[in-house]
Parts: structure tokens; C-alpha cells; sequence
């Protein structure tokens, strides 16, 4: 039997938040550094699964199956294609910088204080999230990503619940019962979109008598499959329901404000960059590839979500005054376009529309991680209390300067390229939806510029005047994301490359082809 190497991937963050939360109370420090350890050897791993992974082979690669519960045809079935082995890597790169953004945000509030928090447990919590994410972007077997899907919500209920925003620490006496109300409406929100599916999940069961993607899939192609056209549009609507809380899409989106609002910044970082990914990934492998017809079917609708979601996310981006909560609806707004892409059903489309999750978590990470640093010093998320921070603390200043110029996608940085294709994609099949989508590239450059402009320029406020620049440890974080948004703005071709196979497979499932210019002959 060859090594399972995404058992592996995923079973290394595991043990790790296990053996981290067994660390002695005392040994906060010890705790710490055993994460980031378990964090960079997963990391490891995932580039061994990268580099191994071939994209002109099969479509599923380093293949595991074995029985499960045999009673009921479940399988621990995995296999990575081009879209999943881009954002396990996504996720395993993320993972040593959310833990080094949050190395103190879990330590007591107080020297000898009577009110500990419970440090091992916070970053035992993000390897555990770090284990189930990467699980459900290799799991083959439908049930086993339904099981993940679920479960991850429970670390992160708990990290969004039982950590707050320092901002508010000690300030607030609501900030208890707001963190709270935000882990709930999380918690609630993606666990009905849950239940949801798993109606569908076992719909699917009875109509395929199987849970495994490469059976259902051998059955389409040989003729032994063949669902109703109504049982197929339930089944779907049951699947993408669930997929477009995770993701979030208008109108399912409100708990994502409220959760990265009230979370730690690395614990945002965590939600938005990683944990909502899930969503968007699982409408390429399960929707698109499970229910081809009713995915076309329900197409239109979906694009005019996709839009109202752009332009409603950037909109309200540019109302806000917290800088957090910016952060989240410009993130919907993003999210918009993901799902635009994948929907657009060109290949241009769906290649950008994974690009852009990959960018997106990196841009993301670099604007929301300097942030907090930004955040932390001040105390304060109110865009109002901050002015003139270039003067004084120069290097924060240009790195949340990068990290916001590559949020709206300034050519040179690495999601101009991803929503570049996705608008190329979309302009060909429908020009309309590709015109709406514009505004928000319009309002994407509004909200962070004036974000820019009204915490870093100006005369220096009262309170920013002693602030520190970036010290190594957070250098170690910002540093490397913007050299990756660099890199892939002007070479981008490793990750698609990787890609392009996987999305040309799913364009073979829903019987799509792209759009033909229509060019006039020549008088």
C-alpha cells in the first residue's frame, strides 16, 4: 500500500491540536511554539502533495479508499484534483500566519490574573479547524464531506465565542454578549444550511445508491444513472443552499459581519480565508459535477445573486466605520464574484473563479492580519480614531497599503488576474452581468482608498503619535504575503496551470463549451 499522504496532510494538525491542548497550563509559551511547528510540518506535507500532484493525469490524484460503515455503502474515499490540491496548499500556507498574527491574543489579560484564558486551546482549536478544512477539500465520498462540513463549525463556534477582539477587552461590558450573539448566528446560519443537505445528502442515496463521487460519476457516463429533472433540482437546491451560507452569498450572508467583527483578527483571517472557502470549492466538485441540468437550470437566478452580492457587499464596504467590518463586506463582495465566475460556465469563468480564492485568501490575510496589528496598538476598530499612522509607523502603513491595493485588485498585484478572468468569462456568455459586475471593481477602489486615507494620512491623532512600526514577529507575517501577492500578480502560471485541467473536467460535466467570438467576414 503506497504512503497515504492526504491522510497524512490532514491527520498532522489533528494530533498536533490534540498534543497542544495536552501542554501544562503553565507552558502557555511551550504551546505556542508546538503549533507553529505542527503548522509548518503540515505545511510540508502540502507542498509534497503539490509537488506530486500531476496536472495532466488523472483527475483524481493520491487516491485512498476504504470501508467505512459498510451497512450504509459509506467510504473514507479521498483524492485530490487540480481545484482541491490549489486550496489545500492555500490553507497550509495560511495556517504558521494566522498563528504567529495571534500569538498573544489568547494570553492572559492580567499578569496573574484570575481570569486565564485558556491559550492551548485557542491554537489547539485553529490546528483542529486546519485538519477538517483540509479533509473536505480531498473527501470523495459525499457523506464523509458532509460529516466534515458539519463538524467544522464547532472549533470555530468556539474560537469565535470564547475569543474576542481585544479591542473590546476590558472596555465593553456588552463585549461578552456580543461575541456571543455573533457565534450563535454563525453557528445557527451554517447549521441549517447543514440539515439542509443532509436531506440531500440522503436524497441522493436513494436515487444513486451510492455516496462515492467516481460512482455516481461511472454511473452518469454509463447510462445507469438517470435522475428525474425535479429530483435533480431538489437535490441541488438542498446542496447549493448549504453551500451558499458556508460561502456567504446575499441574502444568507448577515452572521459573516458579526462573526469576523467580533472575532479575533487571525480567528477573521480564519473564517474568511480559509473556513468560507469550503463553500465556494464545494459548488465546483458537488454541484456542478452531481447535478449538471439543474446547476444550467438554476444559472440565471444565481448570477443575479452573485451580482446583488458585489455591489450590496461594496456598498455597504463603503459605509462602514469599523475597519473589521469593512473587511467582511468587501469579502462578500469578493465572494460575489467567486461564485460569478464558477457560474459563468465558461472556462475563463471557473479558472478565475478558483484563482481568485486563492488571492483572495492572501489578500485578505495581509489586509485583515495588518489591520489587527493596527488595530491592537490602537485599541480601537473605529475608523474615526485613526490619522496619521505613515508618519509615525511607515512600514504598517505600506504593507496595509499593498494589502488594500491588491483587495481592489490593482493590475500587478495577484487578484487583478483572477477577476480579470472571471470578468473575460463572464463578458462572454452573459455582457450584462459582466457591465453590473464592474461597479463593484468601481466601489472596491472607493472603500479602500478612503479607508487609506482616513487611518493613515492627515495629521497625526491624539493617541497615534507613540504607535511602533511592525516588529519582527509580525514582519515574519506581512512580509511573505505580499511577496506572494506580488509573485502571482506577475506569474501566476503555477497555480493555473494546476487548475486549468481540473476546470476543463468540470466544464465536461455540465456540457458546456465556451462561448465563440462572433467575427464578420472580411467584404
Amino acid at each position: 500500500m503506497s504512503f497515504p499522504l492526504l491522510t497524512a496532510t490532514a491527520a498532522l494538525p489533528a494530533i498536533g491540536a490534540i498534543a497542544t491542548a495536552a501542554v501544562p497550563a503553565a507552558r502557555r509559551t511551550a504551546a505556542k511554539w508546538l503549533a507553529l511547528a505542527v503548522s509548518l510540518a503540515t505545511l510540508v506535507l502540502a507542498g509534497i502533495v503539490f509537488a506530486r500532484f500531476e496536472p495532466g493525469g488523472d483527475r483524481y490524484q493520491l487516491t485512498e479508499s476504504h470501508a467505512w460503515i459498510k451497512d450504509f455503502g459509506v467510504r473514507y474515499e479521498l483524492g485530490v484534483d487540480g481545484i482541491g490540491v490549489a486550496l489545500l496548499a492555500l490553507t497550509a500556507l495560511l495556517i504558521p500566519f494566522v498563528i504567529l498574527a495571534g500569538w498573544h491574543d489568547a494570553d492572559p489579560l492580567e499578569t496573574n490574573s484570575s481570569r486565564w484564558r485558556p491559550t492551548q486551546g485557542f491554537f489547539a482549536l485553529i490546528l483542529m479547524v486546519e485538519a477538517m478544512v483540509i479533509l473536505s477539500f480531498v473527501a470523495t465520498d459525499v457523506f464523509l464531506f458532509y460529516i466534515l462540513f458539519e463538524a467544522m463549525l464547532i472549533p470555530m463556534y468556539f474560537l469565535i465565542g470564547g475569543f474576542g477582539d481585544r479591542a473590546h477587552a476590558g472596555s465593553d461590558e456588552n463585549a461578552a454578549a456580543q461575541r456571543s450573539y455573533a457565534a450563535v448566528k454563525f453557528l445557527l446560519y451554517n447549521l441549517a444550511g447543514g440539515l439542509i443537505m443532509l436531506a440531500a445528502v440522503i436524497g441522493l442515496y436513494v436515487v444513486a445508491g451510492s455516496f462515492s463521487l467516481s460512482e455516481i460519476a461511472e454511473a452518469r457516463a454509463n447510462g445507469s444513472l438517470d435522475m428525474a429533472t425535479s429530483t435533480e433540482r431538489w437535490l441541488f437546491l438542498g446542496f447549493f443552499f448549504a453551500f451558499a451560507v458556508k460561502a456567504p452569498l446575499w441574502p444568507l450572508h448577515t452572521w459573516l459581519p458579526n462573526a469576523m467583527g467580533e472575532a479575533t483578527t487571525p480567528v477573521a483571517v480564519l473564517i474568511t480565508a480559509v473556513v468560507d472557502k469550503v463553500g465556494t470549492f464545494a459548488m465546483l466538485r458537488f454541484c456542478l459535477q452531481l447535478f449538471p441540468e439543474a446547476s444550467k437550470w438554476a444559472t440565471p437566478v444565481i448570477i443575479v445573486l452573485a451580482l446583488i452580492s458585489i455591489v450590496y457587499g461594496a456598498l455597504l464596504a463603503v459605509g462602514q466605520r469599523d475597519i473589521k467590518r469593512l473587511i467582511a463586506y468587501a469579502s462578500i463582495s469578493h465572494f460575489g464574484f467567486i461564485v460569478l465566475g464558477i457560474f459563468a460556465m465558461t472556462s475563463q469563468g471557473q479558472s478565475g473563479a478558483t484563482l481568485y480564492m486563492v488571492n483572495h485568501g492572501l489578500s485578505t490575510a495581509a489586509l485583515m492580519l495588518v489591520a489587527g496589528f493596527l488595530i491592537t496598538r490602537r485599541g480601537s476598530r473605529l475608523i474615526a480614531d485613526y490619522g496619521g499612522v505613515q508618519k509615525v509607523a511607515p512600514v504598517l502603513a505600506g504593507t496595509f497599503l499593498i494589502g488594500g491595493l491588491a483587495t481592489l485588485s490593482l493590475p500587478g498585484l495577484a487578484p487583478f488576474v483572477s477577476e480579470f478572468l472571471v470578468l473575460v468569462g463572464v463578458f462572454s456568455a452573459y455582457p450584462v452581468a459582466g457591465i453590473i459586475a464592474t461597479v463593484g471593481i468601481v466601489l472596491a477602489a472607493l472603500y479602500v482608498l478612503v479607508l487609506y486615507q482616513r487611518t493613515m494620512t492627515g495629521p497625526v491623532r491624539e493617541g497615534i503619535g507613540g504607535m511602533p512600526d511592525l516588529k519582527v514577529r509580525e514582519l515574519a507575517v506581512a512580509l511573505p504575503l505580499i511577496a506572494l501577492l506580488i509573485f502571482l500578480g506577475v506569474f501566476p502560471k503555477p497555480v493555473t496551470d494546476v487548475v486549468n485541467p481540473a476546470v476543463q473536467h468540470t466544464m465536461h460535466d455540465v456540457q458546456k463549451k465556451d462561448p465563440q467570438p462572433e467575427v464578420e467576414a472580411a467584404k
